[in-house]
């Protein structure tokens, strides 16, 4: 089965074409947007199309989501510049354009702004100093050492700004400004951008090249009279404030153990700033493949095999938590116990080396001797650390048996997540592929041998 599953995804893939879908004719999938509800439905169909069985969307309250309309960002004198940036998700849109010169208050103090605010109503406003730190070197590879390696992204670089976030939001906000400008720990046009709807102190924000950021600061500094032209049109959309998970399956055939259930997973939402293909439409169109796979060679698991498609990762792991709460919290004995295992897919990029065991030492002998026929396509090892900030988090923190997967961070802290460069481009078909085929066969062993996956002992 093991070389079936193989010659299935690695001769006769389809991965491209799901991984494509996503990215360059959906695009970006921001929380409670239409393009989020068009990747949710797509996702039914395509399952539905494969043969799987229950496929449907589940819901739960989420929120409005918000879609950019149109942007201008621009510097008019003393000489034409176009400026890169992105505007903050939620942001809200500028009233009509804001020209003129901008305002750099890097280095006022909170009393500055409470008594001189009334200077920044309308104007554009640049409320930190010249980003000096960048991100430059992505996490180590755990896979490539054999002493214990810190386990996540670089450290975050904030810049200084005149009070912390929370209150700096309030008065900017308060004071009525125009727009805010900020800088970012991206270099060479790389542009960290994130957002949050908080309509109590929103103003409209924009995330400047930190090269473009500094170029103004300092040219301000320097006694040059800058001015700025800038427009943000985004809409809100309330219409349809729900999340959507979706979910689907390959029902077990097994009359005693075909109510346990293995589960796979990847999150379907993404930013706004690119296209989300390492974050997370690749390892989406690997679960989707595992999956075809497995239906297309006719496999009839032990156990149910059970995928799903988060929704709003992003924002807090929700779709995940919901469904944990929904069907494995504590008034659902019967579900918990049927749970064998979930497989999340998630941080980095490309092909899966193996998995992260989160101290399960039982659970890695089982899975260092599924990993081990699957080293010629690329698999190495698996790892007892942890990994945080992703969904099979809402699993273990319920006692449940989850396991994210180990791929490549090269160019992905640095460049990708969460950033302006998370394109099409940044993936291979092989990686892609070969993800899937671990993916599918990580699937088929646990759905098959005698016993559930090892749980780890409670602490």
């Amino acid at each position: 089965m093991i070389e079936r599953i193989k010659d299935e995804g690695l001769e006769r893939s389809e991965v491209m074409e799901h991984f494509n879908y996503l990215t360059n004719v959906i695009g970006p999938r921001l929380s409670a947007t239409p393009a989020y509800k068009r990747a949710a439905d797509w996702g039914v169909i395509k399952f539905e199309e494969w043969g799987l069985e229950n496929a449907h969307l589940e819901s739960w309250d989420f929120g409005r989501g918000w879609t950019l309309e149109g942007l201008t960002l621009e510097m008019r004198s003393p000489r034409y510049f176009p400026l890169f940036g992105y505007p903050e998700a939620w942001t809200p849109s500028t009233d009509g354009i804001v020209e003129g010169l901008p305002v750099y208050i890097g280095d006022w103090t909170t009393d500055d702004l409470r008594t001189r605010g009334s200077e920044l109503r309308g104007k554009a406003v640049l409320i930190a100093q010249p980003q000096e730190g960048f991100i430059e070197e992505d996490r180590l590879q755990p896979a490539d050492y054999e002493e214990q390696v810190r386990i996540g992204a670089p450290r975050s670089l904030p810049t200084q700004t005149p009070a912390d976030r929370g209150t700096l939001a309030q008065l900017l906000h308060d004071i009525g400004v125009g727009a805010v400008l900020r800088p970012n720990q991206g270099q060479h046009g790389t542009i960290f951008v994130l957002g949050r709807d908080n309509p109590e102190t929103a103003s409209p924000t924009v995330i400047l090249a930190s090269e473009h950021y500094n170029m103004i600061v300092r040219m301000i500094e320097a006694g040059e009279s800058v001015s700025l032209r800038i427009a943000i049109e985004g809409q809100f959309h309330d219409d349809d404030t729900r999340g959507y998970n979706v979910l689907a399956e390959i029902p077990g055939a097994d009359p005693e153990i075909g109510d346990e259930v293995v589960m796979v997973g990847a999150h379907l939402d993404s930013w706004h700033s690119a296209t989300g293909a390492s974050d997370n439409a690749d390892a989406v169109a690997s679960v989707m493949e595992a999956m075809r796979i497995l239906e297309d060679l006719g496999v009839e698991p032990r156990r149910t095999i059970r995928v799903a498609l988060w929704g709003s990762e992003e924002q807090g792991l929700h779709g995940s938590r919901e469904y944990v709460a929904r069907h494995l919290g504590e008034d659902n004995p019967d579900n918990r116990q049927n749970l064998s295992v979930y497989f999340n897919h998630d941080p980095g990029t490309g092909a899966i080396y193996g998995w992260y065991m989160e101290q399960n030492a039982a659970a890695k002998a089982v899975f260092d001797a599924w990993l081990e026929p699957l080293n010629d396509i690329g698999a190495r090892k698996n790892l007892m650390d942890n990994i945080g900030s992703t969904d099979h988090l809402s699993f273990t923190r319920a006692g449940l048996p989850g396991f994210n997967s180990l791929q490549d961070y090269q160019g992905y802290d640095v460049r990708t997540h969460h950033t302006n460069a998370d394109f099409y481009e940044r993936l291979s078909e092989e990686d892609l592929a070969q993800a899937a085929v671990v993916l599918a066969t990580f699937l088929y062993h646990a759905a098959m041998r005698d016993e559930k996956v090892p749980r780890a002992p409670i602490s």
